[in-house]
């Protein structure tokens, strides 16, 4: 009973969390003003999956991030990119510096599939 109520608790704790932005951007986008993207990638949510296992990127190419969340409330995170989109703030400038497979899961607790939310952005030379 007691871990039932510690991870509902915790389970809250995340939710309230991942609900707080930053509140810097009125329009819903982090860019950097000092960065035009040359190229955009549309990264779509639904229930417990993202729209494609995977995504390619160029390093040094900066490209406008945009997310949709098509059913459900969900979110995307890329710790290594520094990439976190949500309902709020949907789209963001990003320069990938560094080649390789960067994991991608939802960042907004979404149910008994969201362990499983999982997709790669894939930065090619």
């Amino acid at each position: 009973m007691k871990k039932s109520i510690a991870w509902l608790v915790a389970c809250m704790l995340i939710m309230v969390l991942a609900a707080c932005g930053s509140g810097n951007s009125s329009n819903g986008s982090d860019a950097d003003p000092e960065i035009t993207a040359s190229e955009e990638l549309v990264i779509k949510a639904s229930n417990y999956e993202f729209d494609k296992p995977e995504y390619h990127l160029k390093k040094g190419v900066p490209v406008n991030i945009i997310y949709e969340n098509s059913n459900g409330n969900h979110g995307l995170l890329v710790p290594e990119l520094k990439l976190q989109l949500d309902i709020q703030n949907t789209s963001k400038v990003i320069v990938p510096d560094q080649v390789g497979e960067f994991e991608m899961s939802c960042s907004v607790f979404c149910g008994s599939g969201h362990s499983s939310m999982i997709s790669k952005i894939i930065v090619e030379e």
